[in-house]
């Protein structure tokens, strides 16, 4: 079996969990890190048996065959991305796929003249729970889709370490997951209008981002979705992740709890808290709980054997032209009519 060389590039809360993933998968001959902070690259390091680690990531490049990009602040994905592209190399970048359209169409278009694998980390397709919604609108199963509702809140401990590094408002970073959710759910459709209010109380003063945003898409296929995304959840919730989802067709309706209130762990120390609630997910022991894991492995293959990715850079841009349109409607109190896009651009 062939395997290839890697680098992860920020091997922080979520580079930290890709790394360990390619360490310990066939598909990976040697793993190289870059990490501007020298204690953490240092931990993961000796964690992965990295071959080598470095503080500049242009060091990896002469010795991988692709690279994961999980660095922050976000606007360093569009220069690292770029970079990694032209050196030939495969890449898997979390979201965002960059700040603007202009740089999304400079990566994608980079990547399609080199022929190279392009993938943005959405790892929530990677969630069971979601997959079955995809499949059972594939099968059948709902009918026509009418309607989608997500609800998804995270912590304010959360909300702050994202609000505090990037102005970027809870559109494009946390209700982008399920913007592409729907977005592949319903696809063959394509939104068509986008409208969206957020709330300023708790993180305006601190960071002027808003505490939540709901988003309504309507498609042109005539079915809504409503999306709502929040950061400010109380502190007594580590890490925790909660969402609701619910997607009605005309023959059946499906209804996830994806709460993570399935496990409760009461301490005399420190009250109740919620394992296992995170979005990416964590190592439990001999299995990993969550989706990161599953998408890592997912591009180590597509890359390995040749194989199209789940998510495609162009269907990610796709996403960022409605979370953009959603926040230019919150700012302006109006509906935001969006451009049919060509079918091979969208690239559905």
């Amino acid at each position: 079996m062939r395997s290839i060389d890697v680098g992860v590039i920020g091997v922080g809360w979520c580079g930290g969990i890709r790394a360990e993933v390619c360490a310990r998968s066939p598909y990976v001959d040697r793993l190289h890190l870059a990490e501007i902070r020298s204690d953490r690259l240092a931990e993961v390091a000796a964690l992965t048996g990295a071959a080598t680690a470095t503080a500049d990531y242009h060091e990896l490049l002469d010795h991988v065959d692709a690279v994961l990009i999980s660095a922050t602040p976000e606007t360093t994905h569009y220069p690292m991305a770029r970079d990694c592209l032209a050196a030939g190399r495969h890449v898997l970048l979390e979201k965002p796929l960059g700040l603007t359209l202009d740089e999304a169409d400079d990566l994608i278009g980079l990547a399609d003249r080199l022929g190279l694998t392009f993938a943005v980390g959405y790892s929530q397709r990677f969630n069971p729970k979601q997959a079955y919604v995809k499949q059972c609108l594939a099968d059948g199963t709902l009918g026509a889709p009418v309607s989608a509702m997500v609800s998804r809140h995270i912590t304010r401990n959360l909300g702050r370490r994202i609000g505090g590094r990037i102005r970027l408002s809870p559109a494009a970073m946390e209700a982008t997951h399920d913007i592409d959710f729907v977005m592949w759910c319903l696809a063959p459709a394509r939104p068509a209008s986008v409208y969206a209010q957020s709330v300023h109380k708790v993180m305006k003063d601190a960071y002027d981002v808003a505490d939540c945003t709901w988003i309504t898409i309507t498609f042109d296929s005539g079915a809504v979705a409503v999306i709502g995304a929040g950061w400010i959840l109380p502190p007594g919730y580590p890490n925790f992740s909660t969402t609701t989802i619910e997607f009605v067709g005309t023959d059946a309706a499906v209804l996830i709890d994806d709460s993570h209130r399935d496990i409760v762990l009461n301490r005399m120390d420190g009250g109740v808290v919620f394992p296992l609630s995170t979005m990416p997910g964590e190592q439990v022991g001999h299995v990993y709980a969550g989706p990161m894991a599953a998408e890592t492995i997912h591009f180590l293959e597509s890359v390995v054997f040749g194989r199209p990715v789940l998510v495609p850079a162009t269907e990610a841009r796709e996403v960022m032209r409605v979370y953009l349109a959603a926040d230019e409607s919150a700012v302006s109190g109006r509906p935001v009519a969006l451009a049919p896009v060509p079918r091979h651009r969208a690239g559905c």
